[in-house]
This record gives C-alpha cells, structure tokens and sequence, in this order.
C-alpha cells in the first residue's frame, strides 16, 4: 500500500513522514474522532508476509502497551499492521549539553527505563533518534520522551540476538554492548551501556565508539576505550556504564539513576578550570650557555605539573613561543586560554643555583605565590617538586590533589645531560640531532635506570627516520630498541609505548601492535598532548579512523594552542574527513601565525591543485618552494604546478633533480608530481616503492590527499603492501 499524505487507515488520516527505520515507517497522523494529532507506525508490505517482523511489530505493540510512564512515549491504538502511538513535537537528544542539563536529561531517561526493566521489558536500541527532547511550552523544561520499543524483549527470552539486528545494526552499533554486538545473552546492564553511551555524546557532542561503517564501529565498541571526558561526577559514571565487562558495570537501571541523583546533589561550581602556563625561565648564569638549563628546568616544572589531577598545562611549544618576547603576562594568558602564568629566572654557578619563581593571575596580573631557592645543583629535583606543590596550594580548591609521585629521580650529572640533550636535538637540524643524541647516550651512560631519558632517545630515532636524516630502517631498531629499554625500567611510561605504537606503525604496519601500545599509552593516568598527537597521527589517520583521528588531535591542540605542526596535522586530518573548507581555513589561520613556516604553505597548495585551483595554487605552491627547497614533496608539487603553467624547461629541471641521485630520490616528491600532474598510475607505481622503502609519510599521502588511488585498481595491492584493513 502507497501512503501519501490523506491517506486513510482507519480513522486516522496521514498528514507527513516522520521517518523510516528497520522496524517500520511513520508517520504523522490526525485522529479524526478526537481531533488530536497521533504518529502511526506502519509495517511496510514487504515486511507483512515476514513471520519475525510481524512478531517483532506485535511485540513492539504489547511492550509499550505495558508501559505507563511520563518519560516514555505511549500507545493508543492498535490496527491491521500498524500501531497509534502519542505524537510528540520534539527533536531527538543533542550533545553537547551543559553537565546540569546532561544530568536533567539522563535521569528521566533512566528512570524510564528503569520503568521498562521493572516490567521486565530491555529496549536494546538506546540511541539520541530513539530519545526525543520535548519542547518548551507552559514555562517548563523541555523532557525527553523514550521512542522505539522495535527491538525491545522480554529480558528472560532465549531468542537469538543476533537475528534482531538485521536492518538497524548501522544505525544502533555505536550504542550497542560488547555482548550485544558479539550475538551473546543480554540483560539489564547492556542497557545501561548503551545509555552510557547517550550520555557521553550528551556531554562531549562525540560519539564515545566512532567509526567509518558500522563493523569499524562494532570493533570500535568490543576493544576501544572512548576518548576520556573531563573530571566531574558525571564523566565517573558515564566510565563505569561503559565497562565492557558487564560484571564491572552498574548492575541495575535503578543503580544509575541513583548514581546520577547523588551527583544533582553534588555541590556545583561554577569556577573555571585551573590552568596555567609555564614560561621558559630566564637564564641569569653568567655563561649564557647555561640556557639549556634554564629552558630544560622550565619544561621539566611542566611535565610535573601534568601530573596534578584537574590541572590544565600548557605545551612547552606554546608556552615557549614567547621566549624572548617581551609580552604582558595578560596578554599571554589570554593568547593561551589559561586563568594563570608561571615565570622566574635561574641562575646556576658551579654547584650551586638560585631559582625565583612567581605564579601570576592572569584576570588582574596580581602575583598569587612567589619564591626564591638558593639550593645546591644537587636540590633542584626537590625545588622543582616543592613549585609544583606550591602550586598545587595556591590554586586550591580548584584541585582536587597535588603532583603525583616523582618516577625516578636521577643523577644530577645524568640530568644535565639530558637537559643538553633536548635542547640540541630539537633544533630539528642533523647537526642538532647528532650532538643531541651524543648528550642522551651520556646521560644513560651515567644513569642506566633513567627511563625517560631512553624514551627521549627514542623520540630522537623517531623524528630522525622522519626527517630523512636517518634512513628509516636504520633509525626503526635504535627507536625500538630505545624505548623498550625504558619500558623495561618504568613499564607504565606512556612516552615509551607512544614510541613502541608509533615504530609499529610507521614502519612495520603492524596496526594490531600499533593499537595495543596506543591503548597502554592512553590508558595511563597522566597523557600529555604528544601522545594523543602520535595516537592520532600515526595510528587513527591511517586507519581512516578519521574523526577520531581529529578528535584526539584537537584534544592535543587545546593543550599546545600555538603548536603550529600540529594545527597543520589537524587540517590533514580534516580534509581526510571531507571538511575541507574547515581544513583550508585552519591552513590559513596558520599562515597568519607565522607567514614564515613552510609546511601549511605546502598543505594548502597541494588542496588547491587537487581542487581545481590552480591560479591560487602556483601562487601558495611557489612560496612554500622558496621557505623550504629541501622538502622533496614540495619540489614535486612545484614541479607539477610549474608544468601545468607551461613553464616546462624549469620544471623537468626541477623533476630531474627530485628523480636523480643528487636529489636522493624521494618516492612521496615522485608520486605528489605525478598525483597533481593528473597521472594516478605512475603516482601508484612511487606509493608502492615508498611502502617498500617505509617511508613515514606515505600514509598521511594516501588519507590526505592521494584519496583519489582509493578508487583506482591500484588501491587492493596499495592497502596489501600496508597491511590496511577492507583491502
């Protein structure tokens, strides 16, 4: 039967569609006799002659029918293959919401059902379509009103799980428990995930289990955790209703609704997040050599200060982007988005230092804590724990807790070392990479059990095989062997599994390896913004994972705002996502930043090629060649751009240099000339060689900007030579 508006069943008379779904179609309907407005959901023909729909149609029918509660939807009438259901004006649920009103909602949600299991009835499809928000009106609150009984059962029936899903599983496998998903018995508590689930994305306006298709989406909800919510009571409880182990979770509805009632009864603040940023100290020491020191000691406050439970800490590449600058305090804190700044100076002599320090608000630039240590070389462990506490101090009672415990506290000279280390290798430059690495094997020469030192090594090996200082085979094992050793000494250093993740990864395509170590690394409790970062990047990007991928770089960014590498990532990741105006804008709003830094120049101009641009595109891609020559993929795209300009001389010089030896023959520059010059199979021909090769940034190539490979021949022996899921 056709149904169109004014059409008849019985005596309702159809007005509009509402919405179609696995179990039925809806719509909105005017009872004639009464003169109110109805929906009718309507079993389609094709499915009238199915004996498990029509089962499932009249058992939708009886479960609502036994249920009489204000927060769910209820029955009116029944007819031939459809049923009369109250209409309700409202739109379904929507995150993110404010916690008192995520707090508002949930609770009527879980009283529902609550109401639901009372009756011995489980829902099994809870998902923000199947949760309408009612409309203001009469000077209430707007009040959620549970919909779809289609898949709701007995919660003591044998029947077959898995049969229930055909049609919906799609649209409900985000929501779906473990259990559930794998076909197995369900109760009370896969409910009460599922309802988790709603409430994350209530809070966070994000999924909790993303995903491409719905099997990535299933994988997604039997092996990850979610990306972890703020602190509060309400994220507490959001983390026990997602326990995959059902014996982990809150075992009743009526259980969580209690939970969430003690958490109404919270007290609540409205006090913003204490934050701070670290400024680099000032070097005092006579020997201005000594700034290695004065920086390291800086940076080494911050990582302390990451370990406060509530704490928002500035990156060290935002928070050092004003280093000799002579910038208000209050204008730093609000580039920077934090309610304080920490600044001082040292001075170091022989065996002795004298550190001052002074915490600063940053709404009046009053000084909320100073102080001065006069110590020995030996105590500056001691005065960076005793300014992480102090801290910890001023800023109550906006913290719940202080700095947890110091891993391991090394020897002195080791230590100097280590600070000579980092301040060399992250010139990013061979020559500061080779007198880096030399002051890190000293510093583990000195120390063996210095665990964070061996995983700064391994960052070195990381960034070395990146950059082509390294070849990648080389640097593979000394990155691995490095971070192992650490891992060996502090096996909960999430540095070390970031790098044991990322090896896996860049290298090996071992994605299964690569997820388990990411996994290890996020599950710590202090993760700093470079993992989430590496996690994003080296793992989620390639996967096509793409919105989480952009998720876990955001959550990065929040933390190191002025960290110019990563908000160009981001933008690879958000075209990977098919947000590319989002992408471009962020390109330019780097540029902004800083009109001299080469890679969002780049970026930008391989999008405008690929988009058609190619005016635009010459004029981007001709002034990232001029800030950065050396970087082979930017000789092929100036290379393409000049050729399609008809500036053929220069450009076969151009290509003839990037496939000469001179030109050390880089894969990605080949396949990036032939990709923009319009010939995916050559291009094809160069990914290939560069997987052979394990060059790092082929897969950011492939999701970023070579999706069009996806779609040729090529793409099935691609993703074979990676090891990609869905080859």
């Amino acid at each position: 039967m056709v149904i169109t508006p004014g059409t008849r069943l019985g005596p309702y008379e159809i007005v509009s569609t509402l919405g179609r779904g696995g179990m039925g179609e809806v719509y909105r309907a005017r009872d004639t006799r009464l003169g109110r407005d109805v929906a009718v959901k309507v079993l389609p023909d094709a499915f009238a002659t199915d004996p498990d729909r029509v089962r499932r149609f009249e058992q939708e029918a009886r479960a609502i029918a036994a249920l009489n509660h204000p927060h769910i939807c209820q029955i009116h009438d029944v007819g031939p293959n459809y049923l009369v259901l109250e209409y309700v004006d409202g739109t379904p649920v929507r995150g993110p919401l404010a916690a008192a009103d995520v707090l508002r909602l949930a609770h009527q949600i879980a009283t529902a059902l609550e109401a639901a299991h009372g009756r011995g009835i489980l829902h099994r499809d809870i998902k923000p379509t199947n949760i309408l928000l009612a409309g203001n009106t009469g000077g209430r609150e707007p009040t959620v009103k549970l919909l779809d009984f289609g898949l709701a059962r007995a919660m003591h029936a044998t029947e077959d799980v898995t049969r229930t899903t055909d049609g919906v599983v799609v649209g409900t496998a985000a929501y779906m428990s473990p259990e559930q998903a794998q076909g197995l018995s369900v109760d009370a508590r896969s409910d009460v995930f599922a309802l988790g689930a709603v409430i994350y994305e209530l809070l966070s306006g994000d999924r909790a289990f993303p995903g491409m298709s719905s099997a990535e989406t299933l994988s997604a909800v039997l092996r990850d955790d979610p990306r972890p919510l703020p602190p509060s009571p309400l994220a507490a409880i959001v983390g026990r209703c997602l326990a995959k182990d059902p014996a982990r979770r809150y075992q009743t509805m009526a259980a969580v609704r209690e939970a969430l009632e003690q958490a109404a009864r919270a007290p609540q603040t409205a006090q913003a997040q204490a934050s701070i940023a670290v400024l680099p100290f000032v070097n005092l020491s006579p020997d201005p050599d000594n700034e290695y020191f004065s920086d390291g000691l800086a940076e080494e406050i911050i990582n302390a200060l990451t370990r406060i439970p509530g704490l928002k800490v500035i990156a060290r590449t935002s928070a050092f982007a004003f280093k000799g600058k002579n910038e208000d305090v209050r204008r730093i804190a609000e580039i920077l988005g934090v309610t304080t700044v920490l600044e001082g100076s040292v001075r170091k002599a022989a065996n002795r230092i004298r550190v001052t320090a002074q915490l600063i608000a940053a709404s009046d630039g009053s000084h909320v804590w100073s102080e001065r240590y006069d110590r020995e070389l030996a105590d500056v462990f001691a005065v960076q724990d005793d300014i992480a506490s102090s801290i910890t101090a001023a800023l109550q009672p906006a913290l719940s807790a202080g700095p947890g415990v110091r891993r391991h506290t090394p020897e002195v000279a080791a230590y100097e070392q280590y600070l000579k280390g980092i301040y060399y290798w992250r010139r990013w430059t061979p020559e500061g990479l080779a007198v880096g690495r030399s002051h890190l094997e000293r510093a583990i020469e000195l120390d063996p059990q210095f665990a964070v030192a061996h995983a700064e090594l391994s960052n070195l090996f990381h960034y070395a095989g990146i950059l082509a200082i390294m070849p990648p085979r080389d640097a593979l094992p000394l990155m691995r062997g490095a971070a192992q050793r650490a891992l060996a000494i502090d096996p909960d250093l999430a540095e070390a599994h970031a790098m044991l993740g990322a090896a896996a990864a860049m290298f090996e395509y071992d994605w299964d390896d690569a997820q388990r170590q990411f996994r290890l690394a996020m599950a710590q409790p202090a993760v700093s913004p470079a993992v989430h970062r590496m996690y994003a990047h080296y793992c989620l990007l390639p996967l096509g994972r793409v919105d989480e991928a952009v998720a876990h770089e955001t959550m990065a960014i929040g933390e190191d705002p002025l960290n110019l590498q990563w908000r160009t990532e981001r933008a690879i990741a958000l075209r990977a996502a098919s947000r590319r105006d989002e992408c471009d804008a962020e390109l330019r709003e780097v540029i902004t930043l800083d009109p001299r830094y080469w890679f969002p120049y780049f970026m930008l101009g391989v999008n405008l090629a690929l988009d058609g641009n190619p005016d635009d595109a010459s004029a981007i891609a001709r002034q990232a060649y001029e800030l950065a020559p050396w970087f082979k993929p930017l000789v092929g795209l100036q290379a393409a751009m000049l050729k399609r300009a008809g500036e053929t001389a220069r450009a076969d010089e151009l290509i003839a240099f990037l496939l000469s030896d001179e030109g050390s023959i880089d894969p990605i520059g080949a396949a990036m000339f032939y990709l923009v010059s319009g010939d995916l199979e050559k291009s094809a021909d160069w990914v290939e060689r560069a997987i052979e090769e394990r060059q790092a940034a082929v897969a950011f190539f492939l999701r970023g900007h070579a999706t069009a490979l996806q779609h040729t021949r090529r793409w099935p022996a691609i993703a074979r030579l990676m090891k990609l899921p869905h080859a």
